[in-house]
């Protein structure tokens, strides 16, 4: 469903993260990182969404969203790396 306060390319963005983030997303969330910040991921990568697009569209705010951003990179970084990290 289009989202009402975006332009009709921002919502075929979102539409389209959806598609390819789809696998990326399956990933992210068996290796622990929680829905949400795998949708962060999924709008904001895939989606080209701003901080404030993608708070909008998951009814959080800037913050929110930019600390599963950083939560969701770094659980990426890591699994790139081969790093055993902390799981707790």
């Amino acid at each position: 469903m289009p989202h009402p306060n975006f332009s009709d390319e921002v919502n075929r963005n979102i539409v389209q993260s959806e598609v390819e983030g789809g696998v990326y997303m399956d990933e992210l969330c068996e290796g622990g990182v929680d829905e949400r910040k795998s949708r962060v991921v999924e709008l904001r990568y895939f989606g080209g969404l701003s901080v404030e697009e993608t708070g909008e569209v998951l009814k959080v705010s800037p913050e929110t969203v930019m600390r599963d951003w950083k939560l969701a990179k770094a659980w990426l970084l890591r699994e790139l790396s081969g790093e055993e990290g902390d799981e707790s």
